[in-house]
């Protein structure tokens, strides 16, 4: 549509410009001059002999026409005798043999230059239309990736071992679909992998088409979603067309949900619309068994429209979650088979302590350790490397100029931080703290203690109150030491974990007597808000509670927390072997 406007418009100008000339043509032709003075013959040849007479239009018409020197034009009868023309030529008038004032010619003229300009913008808009398809069919133009390229099989894939059986069929497929044919079956369109980030989900969809060996169109959901009025559209149409022309392939769809967004009915005319009802055209297009599988991978299951979810479009929706403990020491092993690893690095605890790490973050993890080994030039990858590849992940590098940092904040940094770790120890010993440090780091926090909860597919009620006491035992530290006025902004994420895992306690688990066993997100239609007057007394009232038993553990172990306190001030960092020393050597002072 925008394009036939510009056309419209080209040519509108054109016209416009070329009137305009003709109006002003018309004006000083016509209405630009003094009106002409009729002069009799006697009196015109008279004006002749004395030289008065500039020009003369020399035409057949009974009339002639001319200019005085003086500029005022005349008009005069002809004699049409023979000689005339040579008589004005001796006495010096200007003869002209064309029209008196070329009226004609000029509009003859007029008319060539607006055929010329309405030529040449005919011609612009087609060569602009030319161009604008041409881009546009370049734009809509999606290359699939060589199936040489694809090199990633099912053993380059660690874990996520229920997710790689769930589509171990759809290699079957692939290479022999005529056994499905025999039984009648009909084999999945289109497969959904969805998860938090980092767990794998595009590795997947290559290694099926590394399995099966057919090419691999990899492309983004935000490749669809152009400002263009059916780009998006023609891209799905282009990708499909493509992927036709191979008969076998595997085409994947990342973060799908930028495009399949449920619609809410609201607008159903625009871009993103289209788009989509293209995606739901293609694939219910598919000829029964046609070796065309169709992978698409999210974050956000739930946002998608239930048009794509339905039978026959994406069948399957697989989860891939964060790896277990298990998984993380495969992919560890995975990840470590080309670097030197030290002997003496234990790759099963480390598996241990990366508990809720993704795929990706297990990756980079040694990536990191590799990294620092290679600056330092060291033989081997040591565990040293690793440790401080693992804080470097999690926090942020060390800053290496701490001079700005007041002894003051120093102390009250030691003392938050060894709060966290006390509280730890003394509410969830299964907890391990494997670092406490008050070396900032880049990432902008002051110091942290690393506390590792054991590996669990769910969390009971008490475990989840144990961690909002974790939560705020830095904020019970900092008011038992400096007092409630002198209280800091160091627990600010605390208090947003903690305030975030209340509310989920009471809002979807059910976790408390006073609001009952209700999911309140159904309550309030999903409604993100949604937290009403009495949820929120109850949250405040239990985050006060925790609060005070926090503050009452710390109090009743004063000397264990100036201990751990001072000890981060002397090494300013203390592991959990250092923790665990200060804690039973205390504990068997005191006894």
């Amino acid at each position: 549509m925008k394009i036939r406007m510009n056309k419209k418009t080209l040519i509108t100008v054109m016209i416009i410009l070329s009137l305009s000339l003709l109006v002003g043509i018309a004006y000083f032709q016509f209405m630009g001059k003094d009106e002409p003075v009729v002069l009799h013959y006697k009196a015109f040849m008279a004006q002749v002999r004395e030289g008065k007479v500039e020009t003369v239009y020399y035409v057949d018409d009974p009339k002639l026409e001319g200019r005085l020197k003086g500029g005022q034009e005349f008009i005069t009868d002809n004699p049409r005798t023979e000689g005339f023309k040579e008589t004005l030529l001796m006495h010096n008038v200007k003869v002209e043999e064309n029209s008196a004032n070329s009226i004609v010619t000029n509009i003859v003229g007029l008319i060539g230059l607006v055929a010329v300009f309405a030529g040449m913008a005919i011609f612009m808009s087609k060569q602009s239309s030319r161009q604008t398809s041409m881009e546009f069919n370049k734009m809509s133009s999606i290359e699939a990736a060589p199936q040489g390229d694809i090199k990633v099989t099912f053993a380059s894939v660690a874990g996520n071992e229920e997710a790689k059986e769930s589509i171990m069929d759809l290699v079957d497929f692939l290479q022999n679909p005529e056994k499905y044919v025999k039984y009648g079956a009909r084999i999945p369109r289109g497969v959904i992998l969805y998860g938090p980030p980092g767990t794998g989900k595009t590795l997947l969809a290559k290694a099926l088409a590394g399995e099966a060996g057919v090419p691999f169109y990899a492309v983004s959901g935000s490749d669809f979603v152009q400002i263009y009025a059916g780009l998006g559209a023609g891209r799905i149409r282009s990708l499909f067309k493509k992927a036709r022309e191979h008969q076998k392939c595997v085409i994947f769809i990342d973060e799908i949900d930028a495009l399949g967004k449920k619609r809410d009915g609201m607008n159903g005319n625009d871009e993103n619309d289209r788009t989509l009802n293209a995606l739901l055209t293609e694939m219910s297009g598919f000829h029964e068994n046609e070796g065309i599988i169709v992978m698409a991978a999210t974050n956000r299951l739930d946002t998608l429209d239930e048009a794509l979810l339905r039978p026959g479009r994406f069948d399957r929706q697989i989860e891939v979650g964060l790896p277990d403990v298990n998984a993380r020491h495969q992919i560890l092993k995975l990840h470590s088979s080309k670097k030197p690893l030290s002997p003496g690095i234990d790759l099963g605890r480390l598996a241990h302590e990366t508990v809720y790490f993704s795929g990706a973050e297990l990756e980079s993890l040694l990536n990191e350790a590799a990294i620092l080994a290679a600056k330092q030039n060291a033989d081997q990858i040591k565990h040293e490397h690793i440790d401080r590849a693992y804080y470097t992940v999690i926090a942020g590098e060390e800053k290496k100029d701490r001079s700005a940092i007041s002894q003051e904040d120093r102390e009250l940094i030691a003392y938050h931080e060894a709060g966290h770790a006390l509280i730890t120890k003394m509410v969830a010993p299964e907890n391990r703290v494997t670092k406490v440090t008050i070396i900032p780091s880049t990432k902008g926090a002051g110091g942290f203690s690393m506390n590792i909860a054991p590996d669990k597919m769910c969390r009971s009620k008490r475990e989840m109150l144990n961690q909002i006491r974790i939560s705020l035992g830095g904020r019970a530290a900092e008011e038992i030491i400096l007092g409630e006025d002198n209280i800091t902004t160091g627990a600010s994420n605390d208090i947003e974990k903690a305030t975030s895992t209340i509310i989920a306690m009471m809002k979807r688990f059910g976790m408390n007597q006073s609001t009952g066993l209700l999911n309140y997100d159904v309550v309030y239609n999903y409604s993100n808000g949604g937290v009403d007057r009495v949820m929120l007394d109850e949250c405040k009232k239990t985050m006060d509670q925790l609060y005070e038993e926090t503050k009452s553990i710390l109090s009743k172990n004063i000397h264990l927390l100036e201990k751990i306190a001072q000890t981060l001030l002397e090494r300013e960092t203390i592991n959990e072997d250092d923790l665990d020393q200060i804690i039973d050597e205390n504990l068997a002072n005191a006894m």
